[in-house]
């Protein structure tokens, strides 16, 4: 497993964390929907990553597009939930379209996913 997996790995990992963290939290708050959803989204696409990473480093997908994958579905999770998350606990969004543009390169992600099972792996 290379530097780049684990960085992957690692980043998956946190975004489970952090889907826990945030259900618990939405349990507790007022803008509790909006932060459900925006766990939900990271506890979908966690195991997703950690899946792409092991894929890509066993040799059974092609790694360079599934890093790709993986690190798409990452910016999206961070752009959808982080957004989600700061407006459901402060009010104020990340920045206009943070949302929308996570949940685009989420679909991208999930693409690239598709494209990683038809790409042959090089051995």
């Amino acid at each position: 497993m290379t530097p780049l997996d684990r960085i992957l790995l690692a980043l998956a990992g946190l975004c489970g964390l952090l889907g826990v963290a945030a259900s618990a939290a939405a349990a507790h708050t007022s803008g509790g929907e909006t932060l459900k959803t925006a766990a939900q989204f990271l506890l979908f696409h966690a195991p997703l990553v950690v899946g792409l990473v092991a894929l890509g480093a066993s040799g059974f997908a092609n790694r360079t597009i599934t890093r790709l994958a993986g690190a798409v579905v990452l910016v999206g999770l961070a752009l959808f939930s982080g957004d989600l998350a700061l407006r459901a606990l402060t009010g104020s969004p990340l920045f206009a379209y943070a949302a929308p543009s996570g949940g685009f390169a989420l679909m991208a992600g999930w693409l690239l996913t598709t494209v990683a099972a038809f790409v042959p792996v090089r051995r």
